[in-house]
């Protein structure tokens, strides 16, 4: 007797009381089908980009491997350039069959002008210390300690000048230096 007060009890399987998806939608709005559709061709497109973004930066990176490479292979060009003169003048003194002292002098000093001229250009400067000048490990290097009638630790002879690129040093001072008392 209970079945019967409740009439409107449905005795199904859970699977066949579950609706079928709907493929037909209301009036104007895409079905699944057709919004699969569109997801995949957005998809599709965004790979696309995706992919030529990629080749881009590829390329860029390679562009710039290629150009740090050539950076380091002409690096010197500029330096090579103001170096052929000087090698010039040095080629016309010798061919000069009949030399004097004085041209000979003469022609040394405009080399040597020629080539302080390339080392400007190029930012190779000299190291110089000046007699008394404090001992500067990082641009002087000391071959001898001699007693000397200054402070401690300072240049007394200078026996060849260093030289810098820039803020790199090149070749150190060599210096003989005086003895501490």
């Amino acid at each position: 007797m209970h079945d019967q007060e409740n009439p409107e009890v449905n005795i199904q399987p859970e699977a066949e009381a579950a609706p079928a998806a709907d493929t037909t939608a209301a009036k104007g709005e895409p079905t699944l089908e057709e919004q699969l559709s569109a997801t995949e061709a957005k998809l599709a497109e965004m790979h696309d980009a995706f992919m030529r973004a990629k080749a881009d930066g590829e390329n860029i990176r390679r562009r710039a491997q290629e150009d740090v490479s050539k950076a380091h292979k002409f690096a010197i060009e500029s330096f090579a350039e103001a170096m052929v003169p000087v090698c010039d003048s040095l080629e016309m003194a010798l061919k000069v069959e009949t030399q004097t002292v004085e041209a000979m002098r003469e022609g040394v000093e405009m080399t040597l002008k020629q080539l302080s001229s390339a080392f400007e250009k190029n930012r190779l400067v000299e190291v110089m210390p000046a007699q008394g000048d404090k001992l500067d490990p990082n641009k002087h290097q000391a071959v001898a300690v001699v007693p000397a009638d200054q402070e401690a630790n300072t240049v007394v002879t200078v026996l060849q000048k260093g030289y810098m690129i820039a803020d790199r040093l090149l070749r150190p001072a060599i210096v003989t230096a005086a003895q501490p008392k």
